[in-house]
């Protein structure tokens, strides 16, 4: 942000205020690994130091928090807000226009506070008077192009995960007893403790009947079971399986042989006045977004699934 020492906008009732510098990552993925952009967020507090700023404030509560549509309201963000409508700050300051929102309604909410309370808003290129028609009109078109960027971005990275996964080479989190080969191919985990302990759940479950039965059965004869750990790098560990575990393992798909996709769609709903995103209720997998049939090598037949867990 360009230092205007002898700028208009700069006035002496603004600068007794404070500067409030907003600092924010979409994700906690950023958080970790884009540590540039970061310390140029926090750089800015010395910008609004020369611009002649006393008192310098750095809200930095959303780290890693979304704004999008339905997410979880920003703590950081509803702080500034607050102090800006007790009339306590000069000046709003965020590295790029997308830090301080993501929707339009966020984004008018703080353009409509700002010029009612006499605040500024900056961005790392300049700062801007919202009583000023022209200031309005650069913010307002930057503040746009900031939602629709998003919009944009967000459909690409849509598109590209819905054409990997049409092709089933989508995976997340692989399932214990499948590991992929050196050509991205899901392929039975060749460790064969794994392999057996995985088709002992199903052999188990017809044996007994039910879920409740065969998790007590493991139990009672001190059987493991291979699960997931993620402690930095996911792993496979042994343990005794949790009722949770063996109705997962019984009701995914990928232990047949399919590969599916989309099978529990988010919906946006409005709880209490506010936007949540939610999880549907798993839909059968012949209904999901993606379902291929006979994708790779399953620890039972599709049909014989069918007959025995229907």
């Amino acid at each position: 942000m360009t230092t205007h020492g002898n700028d208009a906008r700069l006035t002496p009732s603004r600068l007794a205020r404070r500067a409030i510098v907003y600092v924010r990552q979409s994700t906690q993925k950023q958080v970790e690994y884009n540590r540039e952009s970061r310390e140029l967020q926090y750089a800015l507090a010395e910008r609004a130091r020369g611009l002649g700023w006393q008192r310098v404030d750095v809200i930095d509560g959303d780290l890693g928090a979304s704004a999008g549509l339905a997410a979880a309201p920003r703590e950081g963000f509803e702080r500034m807000l607050a102090a800006v409508t007790l009339g306590e700050v000069g000046i709003v300051i965020s590295r790029e226009a997308s830090r301080l929102s993501r929707t339009d309604r966020d984004w008018c909410r703080l353009c409509e506070v700002c010029q009612i309370f006499d605040t500024l808003i900056g961005d790392g290129e300049r700062f801007y008077d919202l009583s000023s028609l022209d200031d309005q009109l650069v913010l307002g078109i930057k503040g746009t192009l900031s939602v629709v960027e998003l919009k944009v971005l967000r459909q690409r990275l849509l598109a590209g995960t819905y054409h990997k996964a049409g092709k089933g080479e989508l995976h997340r989190t692989l399932a214990p007893g499948y590991v992929l080969d050196g050509l991205g191919h899901l392929v039975k985990d060749p460790n064969q403790r794994v392999q057996e302990a995985i088709a002992l759940v199903f052999s188990t479950f017809r044996e007994t009947g039910s879920i409740r039965q065969a998790h007590q059965w493991f139990h009672h004869h001190r059987i493991e079971l291979p699960v997931n750990q993620y402690r930095g790098k996911p792993r496979i560990v042994f343990q005794l399986p949790t009722y949770g575990f063996l109705s997962s393992v019984l009701h995914n798909p990928i232990y047949a042989g399919a590969y599916v996709y989309g099978r529990r769609p988010q919906e946006i709903r409005v709880l209490d006045g506010v936007l949540r995103k939610r999880q549907r209720s798993p839909v059968a997998p012949e209904q999901a977004r993606v379902f291929l049939r006979d994708h790779h090598e399953g620890y039972l037949d599709w049909w014989d699934t069918r007959r025995t867990f229907a």
